[in-house]
């Protein structure tokens, strides 16, 4: 089953000095199971993303998340896991689960071509 781990952080909370290299690390025992599919970390200010929704055809395009929140979405993993218990397994290794929160869903349509480029 794949899985989408959503990557939020807390940006009132101090990011361990090795971040990167705990990263690196769940990105490598990812790949040598040949469970990983992506990642990637995303700009952290909540001022760089632009929400669109369209209401009666119009386009209405407004600054910032669609929310707000304390947390802000910093980045994403997607993950070819047996079952939820190890994605879960995978979630507790991402560093952001220490100084943010690590959001798990399935996937709806894992079969999708794009899922599997690269």
């Amino acid at each position: 089953m794949v899985y989408m781990f959503l990557l939020y952080k807390d940006p009132t909370l101090p990011e361990p000095k090795n971040v990167m290299e705990q990263h690196g690390a769940v990105e490598t025992r990812a790949k040598a199971r040949k469970q990983y599919l992506c990642s990637a970390g995303l700009e952290d200010s909540p001022s760089a993303a632009t929400t669109v929704r369209l209401r009666a055809g119009d386009a209405l395009v407004t600054d910032g998340p669609f929310a707000e929140t304390k947390e802000i979405l910093s980045g994403f993993y997607v993950l070819e896991c047996a079952d939820l218990a190890e994605a879960l397994e995978y979630a507790k290794r991402i560093p952001d689960a220490q100084f943010g929160a690590v959001e798990v869903r399935p996937v709806k349509y894992p079969e999708e071509a794009w899922l599997r480029r690269g």
